[in-house]
């Protein structure tokens, strides 16, 4: 089978230089294209020399449109607005879309869905292989302790991330409101402040942490009478994102259209 040829969303971005250096040591995979915000100062520039590799000869575009002929697959590592837009782009095309983007309201979600039933994408609020087996890992804990047990998810990132709590935090309270069969949204603690009373059994709380140069540090906390539980995963370079991403696009080629995570990538949906 021949390479299979990805367009990078977001080229200029820290995830975005990461996926350029990193598909260069992957084989079976070859760039097609490296799109940036229209704007954006590194239009133009050539992706290799941003990511640090020495040139490559593809420069960084404004428009994605004229590379989709080209290519088999998009990686979209940006803002939710350009991901929807990006989803509707792949789905007229026919091609593999890989979503590491987060922070999507109710309504981004409903058009990548749509845009699911004619192609096939991946999305996962974190890409990272450890993450997703601790995932499934918080699942069964959570199915396994009764409610006695307080669940409480503590992130920290660096200070540019700009959504709350992150993608990776709402992952984990996902499978800890799947193992207690609960819904989420509605036993989700967010915030915390002034006269708050006492904690209610089955919520889970989220605290978010922001500051200096912070990859990802993830600990699902299970306090129970007498004893606690801390599951914990601590991301220390983005190279293990972009490789996590790689796989689900490598993973996703020949499938059918759908809408896929990377717990299908690895295998953990029955976990």
């Amino acid at each position: 089978m021949s390479d299979m040829r990805l367009v990078i969303l977001g080229a200029g971005g820290r995830m975005g230089r990461a996926l350029i250096k990193v598909m260069a040591e992957t084989p079976g995979l070859r760039l097609a294209g490296a799109v940036d915000a229209a704007g954006s100062a590194v239009i133009g520039q050539d992706c290799g020399l941003l990511a640090g590799l020495g040139p490559n000869n593809v420069p960084v575009v404004a428009d994605p449109q004229p590379l989709l002929g080209e290519t088999d697959a998009i990686v979209d590592f940006t803002t939710p607005a350009a991901s929807t837009a990006a989803a509707a782009l792949a789905a007229e095309a026919g091609l593999v879309h890989v979503i590491g983007t987060t922070g999507f309201g109710p309504d981004d979600e409903a058009q990548i869905a749509a845009a699911a039933r004619r192609s096939v994408i991946v999305k996962s609020g974190n890409m990272s292989l450890g993450v997703n087996l601790l995932a499934a890992v918080v699942r069964r804990v959570a199915q396994a302790l009764d409610p006695s047990f307080d669940i409480e998810i503590l992130e920290m990132h660096h200070n540019k991330k700009v959504d709350a709590p992150s993608g990776t935090a709402l992952l984990f309270g996902r499978a800890a409101a799947e193992g207690r069969r609960i819904d989420l949204n509605r036993h989700a603690i967010r915030s915390r402040d002034g006269h708050t009373g006492p904690r209610h059994e089955g919520d889970i709380g989220f605290a978010s942490l922001r500051g200096g140069s912070a990859v990802g540090d993830h600990s699902v906390i299970f306090a129970g009478p007498g004893e606690r539980l801390e599951l914990i995963h601590r991301a220390e370079d983005r190279g293990l994102f972009a490789r996590g991403a790689l796989m689900a696009a490598l993973w996703a080629r020949g499938r059918p259209p759908g809408l896929y995570s990377m717990a299908d990538v690895l295998g953990l949906t029955d976990f």
